[in-house]
C-alpha cells in the first residue's frame, strides 16, 4: 500500500501538467502543506528556500518504482493512475485552490518570490535571496534568524517529530553542532540513522559529532518500566 503523502505528490504533478522543476515543486509542496490540517511534509530552511527531505527520499523511491522521471529538467509524473481522485476532499480542494487561485500562471521566479516573502523563515539559508526580496524583506527575513547570546548545552529526542521537525528544533535554538551519542546509531525512522542526520545537519550548517563509547549497547538496553531501571 502506498504511503499517502506520495500521493499527493503525484497528486500534484499530476495538476500541474504533469511535470514539475525540483525546486518548483518543493516550493509548491510547502503552499500545499501550509493548507493542511495536518502537514504531511515538513521543510527546513535551505540554499534555495524551504527543502522536506521526506519528500526528496520519496521521489527516489518512486522513481525506483517507475512512478516518476527525474532528470536535470525536473519530476515527471510516468504513473498513469489519477491521484487526484485518490486524495481526501480536503486535500482535493486545497490543490485545487493552490493550481487556481495562486499559481497555475506564476512564473518560477514569481513562485520563489512569494515563497520567500510569505514564509520567510524558510528562505534564512538562501543563496538567492538577495535576488527576489528588497531591503525591507531581506530585514524581515534576516530577523527570522536566530541568534543565541549565550553558549547553551540542550538535549534533544526524536520521538513522534519528523526529521524536518527536529532540525527546525535545533535551528531555533541556533545550535551548531549536534552531539550523537547513541552506541549504534541506526533508526527504522527515517531521517535518523547516522549518514542520514550527518547529511541532513551539513545542508542545514550544523555539525554532526558521533560519541558511541557514550551511548548504551543494544545487548544492555531494557524497557523503562520503573523506577529502578532509572537508578
Amino acid at each position: 500500500m502506498m504511503f499517502y503523502r506520495r500521493k499527493i505528490i503525484l497528486a500534484l504533478l499530476q495538476t500541474f501538467d504533469g511535470s514539475l522543476g525540483k525546486t518548483q515543486l518543493q516550493k509548491l509542496l510547502l503552499l500545499f502543506a501550509q493548507r493542511q490540517e495536518k502537514q504531511a511534509y515538513h521543510f527546513v530552511p535551505y540554499r534555495y528556500g524551504c527543502y522536506s527531505f521526506q519528500a526528496a527520499a520519496d521521489i527516489s523511491t518512486m522513481q525506483k518504482y517507475g512512478q516518476v522521471e527525474v532528470s536535470n529538467r525536473g519530476i515527471k509524473k510516468k504513473d498513469p493512475v489519477d491521484y487526484i481522485d485518490q486524495l481526501n476532499e480536503k486535500d482535493r480542494s486545497a490543490l485545487k485552490q493552490l493550481h487556481l487561485q495562486q499559481h497555475a500562471n506564476k512564473s518560477y521566479s514569481d513562485l520563489i518570490s512569494y515563497t520567500y516573502k510569505h514564509y520567510p523563515y524558510y528562505a534564512i539559508h538562501s543563496a538567492i535571496a538577495e535576488r527576489y526580496l528588497n531591503a525591507e524583506e531581506l530585514k524581515k527575513l534576516s530577523d527570522c534568524k536566530p541568534n543565541a547570546s549565550k553558549i547553551i548545552l540542550y538535549t534533544i529526542g526524536y520521538e513522534g517529530i519528523s526529521l524536518e521537525q527536529y532540525l527546525n528544533k535545533l535551528i531555533g535554538k541556533d545550535v551548531r553542532a549536534l552531539v550523537d551519542v547513541r552506541n549504534n546509531p541506526m533508526s527504522m525512522k527515517y531521517g535518523f540513522t547516522k549518514g542520514q542526520l550527518l547529511n541532513a545537519c551539513n545542508t542545514v550548517g550544523i555539525q554532526y559529532l558521533h560519541f558511541p563509547e557514550v551511548g548504551i549497547v543494544s545487548e544492555q538496553r531494557q524497557a523503562l518500566s520503573s523506577q529502578a531501571d532509572y537508578d
